[in-house]
C-alpha cells in the first residue's frame, strides 16, 4: 500500500509537468483537458487509475489521453506514441476506440451537429469581427 501511494505522489509532481506540455503540443488550455479528462473518466471507468492486487498502480488517466491526442492530432502510429507515452501498443490502441466512443456519446448533442441558425449567426459575427466577413469557417 505504501509503494502504491509512494508513486502517486509520484505522479502527481509528473502530472503537473505534463500539464504544461499538453497545452504547448495541443494548444488546449489546461482546464479544457481536465473537463475531457473527467468527463470520460466518469464516462468509462477504462481510463482512471487502479492498483492491481499486486499493489502496482496501471496508467494515469492523463498517459492515455494524451497517447490518444496525440494520434489523433498529430496523425502519429501507435509505434511513435509508445515511445512517447510509455504505454503499449494494444492499450493505445483500446484506449483510442474508447475515446472515440466516449467522445460521440458524451459531446455528439452539443458539439457534433449542425449549427443552428442561432450558432451560425454567432460564428458570423465572430469571423467579421476578426476581418473574415461571410465565412463561416476555415481549414486553415
Amino acid at each position: 500500500m505504501r509503494r502504491c501511494l509512494e508513486r502517486q505522489e509520484r505522479e502527481t509532481n509528473e502530472r503537473s509537468r505534463r500539464r504544461a506540455e499538453r497545452q504547448r503540443r495541443y494548444r488546449m488550455q489546461p482546464h479544457l483537458f481536465n473537463k475531457v479528462m473527467h468527463d470520460i473518466c466518469n464516462y468509462d471507468a477504462y481510463f482512471v487509475q487502479k492498483c492491481d492486487a499486486a499493489g502496482v498502480l496501471g496508467l494515469l488517466p492523463e498517459q492515455k489521453l494524451t497517447a490518444v491526442m496525440r494520434m489523433l492530432a498529430y496523425g502519429s502510429s501507435v509505434d511513435q506514441v509508445d515511445e512517447i507515452a510509455r504505454i503499449g501498443k494494444s492499450t493505445t490502441l483500446e484506449a483510442l476506440v474508447r475515446f472515440c466512443d466516449a467522445v460521440e456519446t458524451l459531446y455528439t448533442r452539443d458539439y457534433l451537429r449542425r449549427p443552428t441558425p442561432k450558432d451560425l449567426q454567432r460564428l458570423l459575427q465572430k469571423a467579421e469581427a476578426r476581418g473574415f466577413p461571410g465565412m463561416i469557417g476555415s481549414i486553415n
